[in-house]
């Protein structure tokens, strides 16, 4: 089998379950019992905090465990939203790219359906990304939060965080990101993107999945989403996931301590693997920005045939993939991020997702294309026929 859905998840890598193991077993403790056992359960977990706090440029107060990134996107949108309502009555609405997460959009939805607040969409262009000025149209005095995600996960475009953030600020607007597709992969030193919080998943770096991560300015008024015993200093109460926040500080060490090299690498084999393809079906349409896009993803349509008879295809073929996000498996509606970005209903429906894992090598890929080429043709003759 050849692997190319790691934007979906990614197997734990063995660094990890070494590190968690303890906590697993003979350090089981409540991180909340004051005892011995509690005692070293808290430590690691705080020792977690650190690691994560180092590396994305903060301090360790500010990073906040969940369950996974969409906890913390709707502990980020959620939270911040209600908490600067609280401060500033006037803030009564949130601005979000068209793109995200559904983490992200059900979260505004929510704040909309159940709270009374305006939700604006963003638009993006084309190649799926938003504009500064577009922002800045639509930002304000009423807006309590604007969320742009650093990457897409279906197309894997990158979006201009920095300039993004820095109009947000201009009108005294926290911004929040969702990096859960870009951790790893691109710099996330908060401080040099300026962003006020950011979102990252542990299952997309190498941890298990049931652990993620917040960082949220200090400063920042955040409303719990969870409430209970007021653990993570009152920000998500539950009692703490220590094996996985040890597991999500030892992913992203590694991670990070590889990801110069290992951008480099990957992105250099997702261009020849985009070029094969469109060498071999040249109807095939590249989705997203040509270069400012995730060093693993590639995405295309292939118009006039179905998008998943060719993922039947090339899991005949032993290529794994998907159709787009993991979170709309199994829907028969085209992606919302591709009708976003102006491409038409009938050849949204034909989309198919690559995403390279980092241990993929040129032979495999090189396979892969080949694969494309043969699952194309197949269904395409099917549908002549």
């Amino acid at each position: 089998m050849i692997y190319l859905d790691a934007a979906a998840t990614t197997p734990v890598r063995r660094e990890v379950l070494e590190a968690m193991w303890p906590f697993l077993t003979g350090d089981f403790g409540n991180a909340s019992s004051h005892h011995e056992l509690g005692a070293r359960a808290r430590d690691a977990l705080e020792a977690a905090r650190d690691e994560v706090a180092g590396l994305l440029g903060c301090r360790s107060a500010e990073v906040t465990f969940t369950s996974g990134g969409t906890e913390a996107d709707n502990l980020a949108v959620k939270g911040i939203a209600l908490g600067r309502r609280a401060v500033d009555p006037r803030r009564t609405r949130v601005a979000v790219s068209a793109i995200e997460h559904p983490a992200v959009l059900e979260s505004a939805r929510a704040l909309a359906r159940l709270h009374g607040f305006s939700v604006d969409a963003l638009a993006v262009d084309g190649e799926g990304r938003v504009a500064p000025e577009v922002l800045a149209a639509v930002v304000g005095p009423e807006t309590a939060l604007v969320s742009v995600m650093v990457a897409n996960n279906e197309v894997g475009t990158v979006q201009p965080v920095v300039e993004l953030a820095r109009v947000a600020h201009e009108a005294g607007v926290p911004f929040h990101t969702d990096a859960v597709q870009a951790a790893g992969w691109l710099p996330l030193d908060v401080r040099a993107l300026g962003v006020d919080a950011l979102s990252i998943s542990g299952h997309k770096l190498g941890a298990p999945k049931g652990i993620g991560a917040l960082y949220a300015a200090g400063r920042l008024a955040l409303e719990p989403v969870l409430d209970g015993g007021g653990q993570e200093r009152g920000r998500r109460s539950g009692t703490e996931n220590v094996a996985g926040a040890v597991a999500l500080a030892t992913a992203l060490r590694l991670a990070e301590s590889e990801r110069t090299t290992a951008a480099a690498r990957l992105a250099s084999l997702r261009d020849a693997f985009i070029a094969r393809v469109l060498e071999l079906v040249p109807d095939a349409i590249l989705t997203g920005h040509p270069t400012e896009r995730l060093p693993g993803s590639a995405s295309f349509c292939f118009p006039r045939v179905s998008g998943e008879s060719v993922l039947l295809e090339l899991e005949r073929r032993g290529v794994v993939c998907s159709s787009g996000s993991a979170c709309a498996a199994g829907s028969s509606e085209p992606s919302a991020v591709l009708l976003a970005m102006g491409i038409d209903p009938e050849v949204a429906l034909t989309s198919v997702r690559f995403t390279l894992p980092g241990s993929v090598g040129a032979p495999e890929l090189e396979r892969a294309a080949a694969a494309v080429g043969e699952a194309y043709a197949a269904v395409a003759g099917i549908a002549q026929r």
